[in-house]
């Protein structure tokens, strides 16, 4: 197991800054995820972690070693591209042979482990087969075979699941990790799918502009972000602007448009001041709920039933502006223009820079 260390690196294309100064580690064995909208300067970090680009700035190392200026062949990576990039005109076993071959293995030692790498993958019935015979989620395992057959210490995917539609996209996710967790390797994987990300990384950072917004465990970032755009780039959020009344150990009191509310969802060490954002997940709102948590007021004003959610808009009172509510399991649904109640416990509303 290898872990992957970047210090300081930097990367123009003329007076474009693709990425700025990205500090990072990934544990050995991790399976870690870089995240962000298109541009961000995701696939630029991936090729340059690979060797196909070298950064302006900045050092890269496997395990303690310096590797920003070793040629890509030389880094024991393997990657996976976003369209295969298999050989038509080759059958599945010649593609995951080939670059066991570029090695000069001897011919029963590439038998050997390709008959091993198709089998990782489920794929040993169809070796005789060329690309075109297959589906694209077979396509991919192939593809994903041609980068484990050669045991590479580090694994690179570069958004391999965008081709797929939905259903093989979850089939997929499920194979990919479980082939990480059982070959104890580092992976490195580039997505702008928050859904793909959080269901299956060890750790994460999201990237904006070529810069790190935010990076830790998948949980960490959802349930405490550390600024609007990582709230709003992963899942759905309500924002309140609000300023701070009082702070008393760890709970905060804030004051916003739709009144008082509290908040236990901040950083201990650095306690809000003056004006905040406050972020509360759709999925964090309980309509009519019983019971402590903060209270909020206002009119429904839509309502979408989806069998196992319903999605609301609620109108807060005091021109608040309109929250999203996420009703799981709905067996009672509340009608446009009702009064409704919505309740958030403290713990559930983030406080974030304003």
């Amino acid at each position: 197991m290898t872990e992957i260390r970047l210090e300081g690196i930097r990367k123009r294309f003329g007076r474009t800054v693709a990425v700025d100064g990205i500090d990072l580690v990934v544990p050995a064995g991790n399976l870690f995820f870089l995240l962000g909208p298109s541009g961000c300067g995701k696939t630029t970090l991936l090729r340059m972690i690979a060797g196909f680009i070298r950064p302006d700035e900045g050092r890269i190392l496997f395990d303690g070693r310096e590797v920003t200026r070793t040629a890509a062949e030389k880094r024991d990576c393997g990657m996976v591209f976003q369209s295969y990039a298999l050989w038509p005109h080759l059958s599945v076993f010649e593609n995951v042979a080939f670059g066991l071959k570029v090695r000069r293995l001897e011919r029963s030692a590439i038998e050997r482990k390709v008959q091993r790498a198709l089998q990782g993958v489920r794929m040993e019935a169809y070796a005789e087969r060329k690309p075109t015979e297959l589906s694209g989620g077979q396509q991919q395992r192939v593809a994903l075979a041609r980068a484990m057959v050669i045991e590479p210490k580090v694994l690179l995917l570069d958004e391999p699941l965008s081709n797929l539609d939905a259903k093989l996209r979850l089939e997929m996710r499920s194979e990919i990790r479980s082939i990480c967790n059982e070959s104890g390797l580092t992976a490195v994987y580039v997505t702008h799918d928050q859904e793909e990300a959080l269901s299956m990384a060890d750790g994460m950072v999201v990237l904006r502009d070529g810069k790190a917004m935010q990076q830790g465990p998948p949980r960490d970032l959802y349930r405490r972000p550390a600024n609007r755009f990582v709230a709003d780039f992963l899942g759905e959020s309500n924002f309140l602007d609000a300023e701070t009344i009082a702070v008393d150990g760890a709970t905060a009191t804030l004051r916003t448009p739709a009144g008082e509310i509290r908040s236990s969802a901040f950083d201990s060490a650095e306690p809000p001041r003056a004006g905040v954002t406050l972020s509360i997940r759709p999925e964090a709102l309980k309509i009519d709920a019983a019971g402590g948590g903060n209270r909020l007021e206002g009119t429904l004003r839509s309502t979408m039933y989806l069998g196992k959610v319903a999605q609301h808009l609620v109108a807060l009172d005091g021109d608040a502006g309109e929250m999203k509510v996420f009703q799981p399991d709905p067996e009672h649904l509340p009608a446009v223009g009702d009064r409704v109640r919505l309740s958030v416990d403290p713990d559930s509303v983030v406080v974030l820079p304003g």
